[in-house]
């Protein structure tokens, strides 16, 4: 069926966003939908209903689009789905949690070690072990009899199909539960039980079975489309990049941006990793990608710092002109955001963040956050040893101050800036169907034309590490 149009499901933490692609790899129709925070009892949820509901209008519009032959999902890391008797057990839970003192502390003392899971201790519940474990203290009879654990892309499939697995790239994403160093569940989720109930282990390229009949009915889809297993999404923006000849095979980086800005360096044929130089401390892990390879990575909540900071539209296109305009004073005045807005998260988890010197002026303190987004991925970039090439992808490559500023700051490589049809839904789309290169070539950045030593030295200066 590869002669047919595949659509990705891509649920993000943000945005859940469904697109269309034809046979060709070129992108036919892409439907976004802003997903609502829901509570559930003692816990914050996600909107697993809501986005049901709106996955089958989609995929009903779709249908009459052309003839579909498969779906794969792909979605954000740090969530997992629960189901028992062949349904959803309880709402899956958000990251943003916030457990109790007490659950923390308990759960911190049953964690691996970082050099055996490859993924920090990071705040909220941005582990998934903490999650469960917290799951456990409020539904005591909830990981019983037939439960099974699903990683969050893999739940949509198995909503598709029927089918339950688990997947290496979302197992890999700072879960605590995956071991990357002999590539199988990690101690502490042996000794809990949670291996024991995570749903069969597939690749995401494997196709779970075709899609349901109730979907069939609902959508008007044809009962033969196929049923991805689908995978986590900053690992998909890395399979998409591997399509350009700028990055292939060679030692290359990915920064992935959106809710979270992660920079994930897939290792070139002749590189090496050795995991005792990635600091636990600041956020960054071991991924895993497609292939079970090692994937160092850094990771700070990028898109909701700019959000707090009141730039969420940086990357429109009528503010890149004036905002270019502004950053000669705003480096010149020394207008800067330290770190962390988002506390427990980034390089700098306890960084108390907010304005050294703030402006009121719309263009520079928009340039001023810009700046900020791009020291922050240039410590990340130091902290997992980059090298080669770099690959902007997401929304916040459309922001000229960011992607230009850094170029500036890695004069050392060259930096690239995608489109949305070279993102995390591509990539997976080039998981269902590898024959796909990208229709588009990357973009090559120039870099800004004013030094940035001294500021970066003075921001670096007055921001202290963990």
């Amino acid at each position: 069926m590869n002669d047919r149009m595949v659509v990705v499901l891509d649920v993000g933490k943000t945005m859940a966003k469904a697109s269309l692609w034809d046979e060709a790899g070129v992108l036919v129709r892409r439907i976004v939908r802003p997903n609502t925070h829901c509570l559930s009892g003692e816990y914050p949820a996600l909107d697993a209903a809501g986005i049901e509901v709106w996955l089958g209008e989609v995929l009903k519009q779709f249908a009459g689009l052309g003839r579909i032959g498969a779906i794969i999902p792909v979605a954000h890391g740090a969530a997992a789905a629960i189901i028992r008797h062949g349904a959803l057990a309880a709402p899956p839970m958000d990251y943003e949690y916030e457990p109790s003192q007490e659950h923390r502390e308990a759960y911190r003392d049953q964690r691996d070690a970082f050099s055996h899971t490859g993924s920090p201790a990071m705040g909220l519940a941005l582990n998934l072990g903490q999650q469960l474990h917290c799951l456990e203290a409020i539904r005591p009879d909830l990981l019983t009899g037939d439960s099974v654990i699903l990683p969050w892309p893999q739940y949509w499939a198995w909503v598709l199909s029927g089918v339950a697995a688990s997947e290496v790239t979302s197992l890999g994403s700072h879960t605590d539960l995956w071991s990357p160093v002999r590539s199988g569940a990690s101690d502490m989720a042996v000794r809990r039980g949670w291996a024991a109930r995570l749903a069969p282990l597939r690749e995401a390229r494997d196709v779970l079975g075709p899609i349901s009949l109730d979907w069939a009915r609902r959508t008007g889809l044809p009962g033969d489309v196929q049923v991805y297993a689908g995978l986590h999404d900053s690992n998909a923006a890395l399979h998409a990049a591997r399509g350009f000849p700028e990055i292939a095979d060679q030692d290359a980086t990915v920064i992935s941006t959106g809710t979270w800005f992660v920079s994930m360096r897939s290792l070139g044929s002749e590189s090496t990793f050795d995991l005792e130089t990635l600091p636990g401390d600041r956020n960054c892990l071991v991924n895993v990608d497609t292939e079970g390879r090692p994937a160092p990575t850094a990771l700070f909540m990028g898109g909701r710092e700019i959000e707090l900071l009141g730039g969420a539209d940086i990357d429109a296109p009528e503010r890149q002109n004036p905002m270019m305009a502004a950053i000669h004073e705003v480096v010149n005045q020394d207008i800067m955001v330290l770190p962390t807005m988002a506390p427990g998260t980034g390089p700098f988890p306890n960084g108390r963040g907010g304005w050294a010197r703030a402006r009121a002026d719309a263009s520079e303190s928009g340039a001023a956050i810009a700046l900020y987004a791009a020291l922050m991925c240039d410590v990340g970039l130091d902290l997992i040893g980059a090298r080669g090439p770099v690959l902007i992808d997401g929304r916040f490559g459309q922001c000229v101050p960011f992607a230009r500023a850094l170029a500036r700051l890695r004069q050392d490589a060259r930096v690239f800036v995608g489109s949305e049809e070279s993102d995390v839904s591509f990539g997976a789309l080039r998981v269902a169907r590898p024959h796909l290169k990208p229709n588009i070539a990357l973009q090559e950045v120039s870099p800004l034309g004013l030094d940035l030593s001294a500021y970066r030295s003075r921001w670096r200066d007055r921001v202290s590490a963990p």
